[in-house]
């Protein structure tokens, strides 16, 4: 009464000759299952996606982070799980790394971390060899500190060290020593021009501290578009406006409160050193009487003088900066400069995976023997697991397979791409291959897409089919095909209802019947140990794989006898929609295609796209053509980032408005920061970069970094007016005084771009940003004052 006993039952399948020794009875007669039924072990069939590893069998295990985790510290743990599993292996079975991310992590942090030492490198030479030793040492100490900073307060706002961190890193080192030059400048003319220390130290931080803020935040506003984003490209690169805004807010607080002390401590003795130089006796020496400060002077006055000329070339050469802008290389996001390859494989759409696995295996055949490949790994039947975050993730498919190949370097890596590339053209005419690199940025596919959607599937995909005729006269794509493939294999079975019904058979049971004869039903479930294997039951391999056979197949009625299933049913065969992709409801169908040579995607489509009007023109009411691909995730992307210019403008205006005090001045500001656009395409052109996503980030910021300049020296201008200064003289003398300071802060940031112009990512940008500031900061000492003296009609007195 106080106890619960647990009852079993014996007869459990233990064994699978127990299974083929089940007794059945059928009427008078006792038999056994494997009298009348083969039964034995084996694997799915059809199977499951396989892998395959150097021309093995395989299984794959794909280990994910967890959030907040750190990829280095999980590739050390699974070092050393991996050593105590490959003890525990049987003989004949190894462990073996197919993708390693934590070293691709390592490398990629320590390729940038050594351009931040170079670009540190940079920096500290041009505060030394322009400002000297002890004043250039004063900035050189304020970097370590903001660095520092900076980095504390990316862990607490849990921003990561990576690839979009570490080049923000970079590109905010050039500008986060712009203030400390300016303090320190202006610290070191005051000293030149008889003050002490401290009271030189008291005279930067008053004259600069505020409008070296609006500066920084003018800057790091530039930035503000990427934050604002609401696209996954936007996600992407959020954390270059993260970092820099950090970066730069950081380095005005550290040279308003520590700069000041630094210089008080040590500054050498400026006045009397330039006394003794050149042999002034009261200490006092004038800094910009020097040649060098002469010719600077008169070269401004001649621009203020002949305003209007000055005016007029710059707009000619804006202009002209438009105009030649056509002629930059567009582009999205650059390849990967990753070691991986990846060959993808389409058999015809139906193909089983026996076949799809026939054709891998020839292929295994001819990478075993090429030099430069360091591994390899097939994946039948689907896509390899998402190893990269901007990796493609295909579908699973049963005529599908995925290469995933490391080569030695990426030398060897383009070379095996174009021997893959000839090779699969060659001796595989009737697989769609495809060779592609690791992409960067939100992974887009096939560069060259266009879409056709409508209501009718025929009507659509004989739209896409002339589509595809266009495209493929365009001699820089390659691989143009539909992504609905071409049709699938059928039979229809057309049930004779009235005869079925007569004979006792229902379209139910003749459905169950074959899904049971053909793919197998299962029956039960074999346990073996701690595992349950299925027991399925279907018909025999002959019956499986003789289409022809299909109608003498016997078909149990209800009567418990069997009819042939050609007496109750004709069979049609034909072809149908294997894959059909809908679009906001309705079908449609994109043409793909690839770009092998070194040409753009979207000067490419841009060619393709005159030429498909007459389908355009022809395009039945309700349908549409349009354009996808790279051009399409390229345009979503800008669009996402111009949604947040109005926000930057508007930050922008408000600053100067709170900084100048006059809205015709702050105007002003505004007209030189797209002059910058004028030194971004001539750079471009020259290094042959192209304009991409990153490239624009960057030229919507080099607009921040050029109002910073221009409010520094219009402050100045206004500040020597308010001192009793003419307009002329003030717009001179604060041009020359200001020149120092805005030529050594836009030489630090451009120097600093030279190692980060290597970087496949950030390359475009950093040559934008190069490129721009260069021909902004000449402007704006050559073009802002003749500006300033026509707007407000400065004459000479």
């Amino acid at each position: 009464d106080t106890d619960r006993v647990q009852l079993r039952v014996s007869g459990r399948f233990e064994t699978v000759k127990e299974i083929r020794e089940f007794p059945i009875r059928v009427g008078e007669r006792t038999f056994r299952l494997g009298d009348v039924a083969e039964v034995r072990r084996g694997f799915n069939d059809p199977a499951a996606p396989r892998v395959r590893f150097m021309g093995d069998n395989a299984l794959a295990i794909a280990v994910a982070m967890r959030d907040g985790g750190d990829i280095l510290v999980l590739g050390k743990a699974l070092e050393k799980e991996f050593a105590s599993l490959q003890e525990t292996l049987p003989l004949g079975m190894e462990l073996r790394k197919v993708s390693d991310q934590p070293a691709a992590v390592k490398t990629s942090v320590g390729e940038f971390v050594q351009v931040l030492v170079e670009a540190l490198g940079i920096v500290l030479l041009v505060c030394f060899f322009s400002l000297g030793f002890r004043t250039g040492l004063v900035v050189a100490l304020s970097i370590p500190l903001v660095l520092a900073m900076t980095f504390a307060l990316m862990n607490y706002f849990g921003i990561g060290l990576h690839k979009i961190s570490l080049g923000a890193l970079v590109l905010a080192l050039g500008l986060m020593v712009d203030d400390a030059i300016i303090a320190v400048e202006m610290m070191a003319i005051k000293m030149e021009q008889g003050m002490d220390r401290l009271s030189a130290a008291s005279f930067a931080w008053t004259s600069t501290a505020f409008p070296m803020l609006t500066g920084t935040l003018i800057t790091a506003a530039g930035f503000l578009p990427i934050a604002t984003a609401q696209s996954s490209v936007g996600e992407y690169t959020r954390s270059i406006f993260q970092v820099v805004g950090i970066a730069l807010i950081v380095s005005w607080i550290a040279v308003v409160v520590f700069v000041p002390y630094l210089g008080d401590k040590l500054l050498p003795d400026l006045a009397k050193l330039k006394a003794a130089k050149h042999g002034s006796k009261d200490g006092e020496h004038d800094p910009y009487a020097t040649p060098l400060y002469k010719r600077i002077r008169a070269v401004i006055t001649w621009c203020v003088s002949h305003r209007n000329i000055v005016i007029m070339v710059t707009v000619l050469l804006f202009a002209g900066s438009i105009f030649t802008f056509r002629f930059v290389p567009k582009q999205f996001f650059a390849d990967s400069n990753r070691l991986e390859l990846l060959l993808d494989i389409k058999l015809a759409e139906g193909a089983s995976l026996k076949a799809t696995q026939a054709n891998v295996e020839n292929i295994e055949k001819l990478l075993k023997d090429r030099q430069g490949i360091e591994n390899y790994v097939a994946y039948i039947g689907s896509g390899s697991p998402r190893f990269y975050l901007p990796l493609d993730q295909q579908l699973p498919a049963t005529s599908f397979a995925q290469f995933v190949m490391i080569t030695e370097s990426l030398e060897q890596r383009e070379e095996v791409r174009g021997w893959l590339i000839e090779t699969m053209q060659e001796q595989f005419p009737e697989l769609r291959a495809r060779i592609t690199r690791l992409e960067n940025g939100p992974p887009v596919g096939y560069p060259v897409q266009f879409r056709v959607t409508g209501e009718h599937i025929a009507e659509v995909r004989q739209l896409a089919r002339q589509v595809a005729a266009v495209v493929r006269e365009n001699p820089h794509v390659s691989n143009v095909h539909l992504d609905w493939e071409e049709p699938s294999k059928v039979v229809h079975l057309q049930i004779d209802q009235d005869r079925a019904r007569t004979l006792g058979v229902s379209t139910s049971s003749v459905s169950q019947f074959l899904r049971g004869a053909l793919s197998g039903a299962s029956v039960g479930q074999f346990r073996e140990g701690n595992e349950l294997i299925e027991i399925l039951q279907r018909g025999t391999l002959e019956d499986r794989e003789d289409l022809a056979s299909l109608g003498s197949l016997a078909i149990p009625t209800e009567h418990g006898t069997s009819v042939s299933l050609s007496q109750v049913a004709n069979l049609e065969y034909g072809f149908e929609e294997g894959v059909i992709w809908h679009r906001n409801r309705l079908p449609s169908v994109t043409v793909r295609a690839d770009i092998y040579g070194k040409h753009q995607a979207v000067d490419v489509m841009q060619e393709i796209s005159p030429n498909l009007q007459a389908v355009r023109a022809a395009l039945p009411a309700g349908y549409l053509l349009e354009v996808g691909g790279t051009v399409e995730d390229s345009t979503r992307g800008q669009r996402s980032v111009i949604a947040g210019v109005p926000l930057f403008l508007l930050v922008v205006l408000s600053l100067l408005m709170i900084q100048l005090r006059s809205f015709s001045r702050s105007v002003l500001v505004l007209l030189t920061a797209p002059l910058g656009l004028i030194g971004v395409t001539l750079f471009l052109l020259i290094f042959n970069q192209p304009f991409g996503f990153v490239a624009m980030l960057g030229t919507i910021a080099l607009s921040g970094m050029i109002m910073r300049n221009s409010v520094i020296l219009l402050d100045q201008i206004e500040t020597d007016i308010g001192l009793g200064h003419t307009r002329w003289q003030a717009v001179i003398d604060a041009t020359v005084r200001r020149f120092r300071p805005i030529t050594l802060t836009a030489l630090a940031a451009i120097l600093a771009m030279i190692p980060l112009s290597r970087s496949v990512f950030f390359g475009p940008m950093a040559v934008a940003i190069m490129g721009g500031l260069t021909v902004a900061t000449v402007l704006t000492l050559l073009f802002l004052p003749a500006l300033y003296a026509a707007w407000f009609r400065v004459r000479k007195e």
